[in-house]
């Protein structure tokens, strides 16, 4: 085998991970109850939700490295890039869409007559994997998303959504049911997938030099994610997310004139 193939190889891991964390959230398991004074059931979360997220933030760590092995390897391709972004769609797009579905679904047993939702209530959850989907084919054909991307990371958009059970199961900061409040998810729904289809400008981690002058903004960001995880824990992942969608307010790329962009010469894909 070609040492040019070994980044495809990872990609493919990729994929296999977001294979398995939707067979894990698919799966009822155990349940987690957290009870309150009076003894009532407060939240009850199937336990193989939280592991196939753990799935997906491996799946991100691996999309990252098949980007740096195909720079480290010269081994741009057109091929590769498409590929990418296929494995993308299920990781990032199809498994946090299961998350969100059964996160509603959750959500609306805790009513009355909550386990005769109707299916309709829950479909919403799948405009979260079409929003991926139109998200990665307008990069595939986009010539100028070097130094900053059209739309919100689709990695970074799952992950979001994959931090959600990891909060729920370690009952951070007593969040469990502000991340099984189905208006919540709606909205999470509705707002991130706009922000993933809209043609606002993120930024990108890609350097030009590495000065504090002219990554003021990005070192910024950096150390607040360092310090929100250490205080934070999981519950730090939508902390981030939000911080990146403010920060880009603030950051000032100078994009060159581009005329063929490779999805893994990028040092955050999407």
């Amino acid at each position: 085998m070609s040492m040019k193939q070994i980044p495809n190889i990872f990609t493919l891991i990729n994929l296999v991970f977001g294979c398995i964390a939707i067979v894990l959230i698919l799966q009822t398991g155990e349940t987690i109850v957290v009870l309150d004074n009076m003894g009532a059931s407060q939240v009850t979360l199937p336990e193989k939700i939280w592991q196939g997220s753990l799935f997906l933030f491996g799946a991100a760590i691996v999309d990252f490295l098949d980007g740096f092995l195909a720079r480290m390897l010269k081994a741009n391709s057109e091929k590769g890039k498409q590929l990418d972004s296929l494995c993308d769609v299920v990781s990032f797009g199809v498994a946090p869409g299961m998350i969100l579905y059964q996160l509603l679904r959750i959500g609306y047993a805790k009513e009355e007559n909550g386990l005769d939702v109707s299916l309709m209530a829950l479909l919403p959850a799948f405009i979260f994997s079409a929003a991926v989907a139109w998200r990665l084919a307008k990069f595939n054909i986009s010539t100028n998303q070097t130094y900053s991307f059209k739309g919100v990371p689709c990695p970074a958009a799952g992950l979001l959504v994959a931090s959600f059970p990891l909060i729920i199961w370690y009952e951070t900061l007593g969040l469990q049911q502000l991340f099984i409040n189905v208006w919540f998810l709606y909205f999470v729904i509705l707002a991130v997938s706009y922000l993933m289809v809209s043609n606002r400008s993120f930024m990108a981690f890609k350097f030009t030099d590495y000065s504090f002058k002219n990554n003021s903004v990005k070192y910024t960001l950096l150390v607040l994610s360092v310090i929100s995880i250490i205080w934070l824990k999981w519950l730090a992942v939508p902390v981030i997310f939000v911080l990146y969608l403010v920060f880009s307010m603030f950051s000032k790329e100078p994009p060159p004139m581009v005329t063929d962009v490779h999805k893994q010469t990028l040092d955050v894909t999407v």
